[in-house]
C-alpha cells in the first residue's frame, strides 16, 4: 500500500483519538501554592504572606491571591504574566477564560483571586503592588 497524504491524515487522526484524553491536559495534575497575602485582619495592610514563590517550568498550578488589609491592592506581574499559559482566573467561584495574560489584578476590597496556569519560561520575576512597593508589596516568582 503506498503512503498518501489521505493515509497519512487518517494515521494521525487515529493516533489522537486512541491517545488518553487526559494526557493532552496538564491543567488536570495542578498543584496548589502556597497563597499570597497582602495585608492581614489585624489591620497592617502592608505585611505579606509568602512573598517569594517558587515552582517549576512545565508545570500546572493555581495560585491564590488574597487581599486581607483595607488598601486598594493592584496587583502586577507583567513578566510573569508573560510567560504563563494562563488557564482561568477564579474570582468567588466564577471563572474567567481568555487568550492572554491580564495587566492587572485589582482588590478594592477584601477577598481572593486564584490563577490556574501552566509555566512555561524558567527565570525570576518581580511581582509589586503598584504604589505600595517602598512600604513592602513586593517580592518575586522564581520558575525553575
Amino acid at each position: 500500500m503506498a503512503w498518501t497524504p489521505r493515509l497519512g491524515l487518517a494515521a494521525a487522526a487515529l493516533m489522537l483519538a486512541v491517545a488518553p484524553a487526559g494526557a493532552l491536559d496538564l491543567t488536570k495534575k495542578r498543584q496548589n501554592l502556597p497563597d499570597l497575602v497582602l495585608g492581614n485582619e489585624e489591620g497592617n495592610d502592608f505585611v505579606v504572606e509568602n512573598r517569594d514563590i517558587e515552582m517549576e517550568a512545565g508545570k500546572a498550578y493555581r495560585l491564590r491571591i488574597v487581599a486581607k488589609g483595607r488598601q486598594e491592592y493592584k496587583f502586577y506581574a507583567p513578566e510573569f504574566f508573560r510567560y504563563i499559559w494562563l488557564n482561568q482566573i477564579v474570582i468567588e467561584h466564577k471563572e474567567i477564560h481568555g487568550g492572554g495574560p491580564p495587566d492587572h489584578l485589582e482588590f478594592d476590597d477584601p477577598g481572593e483571586i486564584a490563577i490556574e496556569f501552566v509555566a512555561i519560561k524558567p527565570g525570576e520575576y518581580r511581582w509589586y503592588v503598584q504604589g505600595l512597593e517602598e512600604k513592602g508589596l513586593a517580592g518575586k516568582i522564581s520558575v525553575k
